[in-house]
């Protein structure tokens, strides 16, 4: 990123500067499409996951979608806006969608489904290869932002026509995502403008933070030893998705009798960053519709808290957050005996 900071051209100019630029964000761009297994011109660079969920729902080539009930906000409020037939599947109480809700819905007219790859609350994987069995004679859409470096994400292996990616989830910059589109696909623009990303997304490139997305682009987070060894500590909690495949890093957790709220600044006043719910809710600690559409009681979904491991995640800093929950919860229950 501090090398591409040096590339001051316009990577749509044909003079020199820009020509360098222009190769800075044409390796990125390979790099992003090596590390899900298509070919460049497949890559369409966006400023995140959000305005790539946004152009796959709204710019789908179809009047009709179908969205699970535990999408990411930017799929379910951009489906809302899209002006489109909206139909939701329900999901099981591990958070996994309802295959034959989904393929009675799949009757109907031509659709997109769009189904995340993997939850951002929760960790539970989707079966997007078997969903693009079902929906044959539709559109799948798969925002695989969480998946991307946790979990092998192959587009052609799981035969969607989109899928969205995003860098700050493999510890690169923010600012920078993809949506990755079906060779052959016609996908109308969502911001208009000038030609650039193949006329399909206006707007002169960030040409830093793409550099960034493609040196992460091929990263791989194994820390699922981790994880475990944290959840083997907690004691009485409620693990959410426990039953079901889920990334290696992320943990979504209740503790009975105590909320959310609680959790956050007593863990925040012990130097650990937690969420609750969707890190994308400016700030708030908000009822997860995750939770809600899984079954889980709002007593416990009140208590909730999300906990994520990353690449730079080590043996001490589990250390840490099991010392630290050990005083959390016998503070509480000091408290309440008293």
């Amino acid at each position: 990123m501090v090398r591409a900071m040096d590339c001051t051209g316009n990577a749509s100019s044909v003079h020199g500067e820009g020509r360098a630029a222009r190769k800075v964000m044409d390796d990125a761009r390979e790099q992003v499409a090596r590390a899900v297994g298509v070919i460049a011109p497949m890559v369409v660079f966006t400023s995140g996951g959000s305005e790539a969920n946004n152009m796959a729902l709204k710019s789908a080539p179809v009047e009709r979608l179908i969205v699970s009930a535990i999408e990411h906000p930017s799929v379910l409020e951009a489906a809302k806006a899209s002006g489109k037939t909206v139909e939701t599947v329900p999901v099981d109480g591990h958070g996994v969608a309802d295959l034959a809700a989904l393929e009675r819905m799949l009757k109907g007219p031509r659709a997109l489904v769009s189904l995340m790859l993997a939850n951002n609350e929760t960790g539970v994987m989707q079966p997007v290869a078997e969903i693009v069995r079902l929906a044959e004679g539709h559109l799948v859409h798969t925002d695989a932002v969480q998946g991307l470096g946790k979990v092998p994400v192959n587009f052609g292996l799981l035969g969607v026509d989109m899928m969205t990616l995003s860098a700050h989830k493999l510890g690169g910059p923010v600012g920078a995502g993809a949506l990755v589109i079906r060779d052959g696909l016609p996908v109308e623009p969502l911001i208009h403008g000038g030609g650039q990303e193949l006329r399909r997304r206006a707007g002169t490139e960030n040409l830093v933070a793409l550099a960034g997305f493609g040196a992460v682009a091929q990263a791989r987070t194994n820390v699922q030893a981790l994880r475990d060894r944290l959840e083997a500590a907690l004691e009485g909690a409620v693990i959410f998705g426990r039953g079901a495949d889920r990334l290696p890093n992320t943990t979504c957790f209740a503790m009975p009798g105590m909320n959310a709220e609680t959790l956050l600044m007593a863990f925040d006043l012990e130097g650990i960053a937690v969420s609750s719910g969707s890190a994308c809710s400016s700030g708030k600690v908000a009822k997860s519709h995750v939770l809600a559409a899984m079954g889980v009681a709002p007593e416990i979904s009140r208590a909730a808290i999300r906990v994520s491991l990353g690449w730079d995640t080590t043996e001490n800093h589990i250390d840490h957050f099991i010392a630290a929950w050990r005083k959390i919860v016998s503070r509480h229950k000091a408290r309440a005996a008293a």
